[in-house]
């Protein structure tokens, strides 16, 4: 099997719809040997700042002289971005033999009379199994959706958990509350093993200490009167953090990554990597701070463009426009145009009210995916709503050549869903390498 029929058979299974419960990626992973059971893993969970939070502990990791397994979903320009070991993505070639592993077993479940797996279980079969091939020291397993009934919660005992911040999104499967949402991500929380949780609402934290103290899991959460911005601009942020229980403390950093909800995340990426060195991992201060300037993480207030100042960003739910805004008011002096994407199930009314007040102008596309809202929806609502210019758009690539044509002192956003986002940074960079010789 070759790349091209890995993603062909992948997409294929979408069709499975979206199937929790542990009961079928069980059966799929014994065919395969059971490879989970083979390997360490960070498991994490959350709304926001999984995949940041996944990166910093992966690149520190890698930094420390570990081979380092990263799964993440979903991805913004290539399949294998999903699964990768110290920082580079699984092969073409690679992915194919795999899945072809995989296939194999499916056909064998199958014909047995079970259910045919969902995409998200083959991925995870996927990711599962070339790490056990690859012998990785250690795995940074993000979770899909939820965590209780999550596919990557097949797995048995993490060295650490780590539950993000945690908001409304995917109701329909997780629940129409925070407590309800925070009771499926508590899911990954497991006997004895420890849990790092980001400070949130009283509400939320009381679920998941609750499950703590069911499961007998230590737990911290971490203090972000313990992290300070030293210094920023468009580069990174220099951070130092001062703890007097950590024995990394004090440690000033450069975190590559811009927002102050990133400086929270590295307060929750540095107290799994204290837990992990207790645990016995070596890291020391110096790969740290390597690990944190040296991460990258596309798509998250990513700088495309100096002149004109062009930015994308992976927001797409309340609480990543949140985030969003408390960005823009530290970097951004001024209105800046925004080329906007999103799907129809997202609360857009409250994340575009506290965008518009930083904007001059929308341009609105529909993003590749069945839920999209249309972009012509998408602008007369803008127009109606909030009296502001609103230009429906073909595509993202009209939107990025509107943006690199502009004139020099203007500010581009492209935002909203990460399957429009992909495609904006993918257009956006062949633009560039064409005006810049193909360099």
């Amino acid at each position: 099997m070759n790349y091209e029929e890995a993603l062909e058979y992948i997409s294929g299974t979408y069709m499975f719809g979206i199937k929790l419960g542990l009961e079928n990626i069980g059966i799929l992973l014994n065919k395969l040997n059971n490879p989970q059971d083979k390997l360490k893993y960070v498991h994490v969970a959350g709304t926001n700042g999984k995949g940041s939070t996944s990166h910093m502990i992966h690149y520190t990791l890698k930094e420390s002289g570990y081979k380092v397994g990263l799964f993440i979903s979903p991805f913004l320009e290539e399949f294998t971005e999903r699964i990768q070991i110290n920082g580079q993505k699984i092969e073409k070639n690679r992915l194919g033999k795999v899945t072809e592993t995989i296939k194999n077993a499916v056909a064998d479940m199958m014909r047995e009379g079970h259910p045919s797996p969902s995409e998200f279980e083959v991925v995870t079969a996927i990711g599962l199994q070339y790490f056990y091939e690859e012998n990785v020291d250690i795995v940074i397993l993000e979770v899909g959706m939820g965590g209780r009934l999550d596919a990557t919660n097949i797995i048995k005992k993490p060295e650490v958990s780590i539950i993000t911040t945690i908001g409304t999104d995917h109701v329909e499967y997780l629940g129409n509350t925070l407590e309800k949402i925070a009771y499926e991500k508590a899911g990954i929380i497991k006997e004895n093993c420890p849990v790092v949780i980001y400070p949130q609402a009283q509400s939320v934290l009381d679920v998941l200490i609750g499950e703590c103290t069911i499961k007998n899991a230590p737990y911290v959460i971490p203090n972000f009167d313990h992290i300070q911005l030293v210094d920023s601009d468009l580069s990174g942020q220099r951070l130092l953090y001062t703890n007097d229980k950590s024995d990394i403390s004090p440690l000033e950093f450069n975190l590559s990554l811009l927002g102050d909800h990133q400086i929270s995340n590295s307060a929750v990426a540095l107290t799994a990597i204290e837990i992990l060195a207790k645990r016995g991992y070596k890291i020391t201060p110096e790969s740290i701070k390597r690990g944190m300037q040296n991460l990258k993480f596309t798509g998250r207030f990513e700088k495309i463009s100096e002149s004109p100042l062009i930015f994308i960003d992976g927001a797409h739910n309340l609480n990543g426009f949140e985030a969003l805004v408390k960005t823009l008011d530290r970097y951004i002096n001024g209105k800046i145009n925004v080329v906007i994407g999103i799907l129809g199930d997202k609360d857009y009314d409250s994340m575009l009210s506290i965008l518009v007040p930083y904007v001059k102008k929308f341009y609105t596309v529909t993003p590749d995916s069945p839920r999209a809202l249309e972009a012509s929806v998408l602008s007369e609502y803008i127009k109606n709503k909030f009296d502001l210019d609103a230009t429906p758009l073909s595509d993202t690539k009209t939107g990025a050549e509107i943006a690199l044509q502009s004139e020099k002192d203007e500010v581009f956003l492209f935002v909203g869903s990460l399957y429009m986002i992909g495609e904006a940074r993918t257009a956006l960079n062949n633009l560039l390498n064409k005006k810049n010789g193909g360099k």
